[in-house]
């Protein structure tokens, strides 16, 4: 069962200027499964998850394309609709954990608020409960706190628990940890991942950090100048990507770096762009591209569902070189 479906999702930013910030997304996330998406900086992961919700500005028109999470047509909910659609469906989980959180309200008052919209408010003791499920200690003592006298790890639990107490569908968690200390980052992935799992709910994880990518999700999707440039399993396409510019990416990964090596970087920008990318977006900044680069919208290359016209070819060329194993088991 599929529990969100993306087909050629395109979006520009209207102003003095157009700028498309995603360029015919294809995205297809499996009920129950975990899928990260990485990219550099701009390249529309986050405008990707504003859409999902419905939380694109005024600004943002969606040109064309299909968007559906858990059987939901989600472009075309009604206001009333929506607000059941955010409230039974979707959860999201933000980079800022103190931001996320209202500062004028207690955390047991802000709790209290979930618990009633859905139903579920029996009072103090169901908010202790949620709290000590989130490894809060003396949570009775953190209810009657407000945002900023707790910790960024704390509150990233706290707003996990507001999360999953509505057992949502599908959470978006958007660089939930950034903000944290490796120790404390650690263990907050793990508490998000395991209430996931045991409510079977689809995670859609935007993230930067590839080695915690690849210990927890089953999935990963590489986004590049607003289209997913490659996807498939998240061992296979770190460990072995295919297009060049999840190759450069996973390259640039400093826990694959040797003790005294220089760590590897991108060359050049990701592009701005004004309408449809007529070439690869990716060519100006490639290693391996050709005069075709330029001119031909790349079509997915099965298996990795690489938008490269050299996917076949690379792919190939690792493969004679012994750098991966034949076709049938990469991904």
């Amino acid at each position: 069962m599929t529990a969100v479906r993306i087909s050629d999702l395109a979006l520009d930013f209207t102003g003095t200027t157009t700028v498309r910030a995603l360029d015919g997304v294809d995205l297809d996330v499996a009920a129950g499964s975990s899928m990260a998406i990485v990219g550099e900086s701009g390249s529309g992961k986050s405008t990707l998850a504003a859409v999902i919700g419905r939380l694109q500005p005024k600004s943002a028109q969606i040109v064309r394309g299909e968007l559906e999470v858990d059987g939901i047509d989600v472009r075309s909910l009604d206001h009333d609709a929506l607000r059941a659609y955010r409230r039974d469906t979707l959860a999201y989980i933000a980079q800022d954990p103190i931001g996320s959180l209202d500062p004028t309200m207690r955390i047991g008052a802000q709790l209290r608020l979930v618990l009633r919209a859905i139903g579920d408010d029996d009072g103090l003791p169901r908010q202790l409960a949620l709290l000590e499920s989130m490894r809060i200690s003396d949570p009775a003592r953190v209810v009657r706190l407000f945002p900023h006298q707790i910790s960024g790890g704390m509150a990233q639990r706290v707003a996990i628990a507001m999360a999953m107490c509505r057992r949502p569908k599908l959470l978006i968690a958007d660089e939930p940890t950034a903000a944290l200390d490796s120790q404390v980052r650690e263990e907050v992935i793990r508490l998000l991942f395991t209430q996931a799992r045991e409510q079977k709910t689809t995670i859609l994880w935007l993230s930067h950090d590839l080695p915690a990518v690849a210990r927890w999700c089953d999935e990963v999707a590489v986004m590049y100048a607003g289209r997913v440039v490659e996807r498939g399993p998240a061992a296979a396409v770190l460990g072995r990507p295919v297009h060049p510019y999840a190759r450069a990416l996973a390259a640039t990964d400093p826990s694959r770096a040797r003790r005294g090596e220089r760590l590897s970087s991108i060359p050049g920008s990701p592009p701005v762009l004004h309408g449809e990318a007529e070439g690869c977006a990716f060519a100006a900044r490639c290693a391996h591209r050709i005069d075709a680069c330029e001119v031909v919208r790349p079509d997915p290359v099965p298996p990795r569902h690489s938008l490269c016209i050299r996917a076949a070819e690379l792919g190939e060329a690792d493969r004679r070189a012994g750098l991966v194993p034949d076709e049938g088991v990469i991904v």
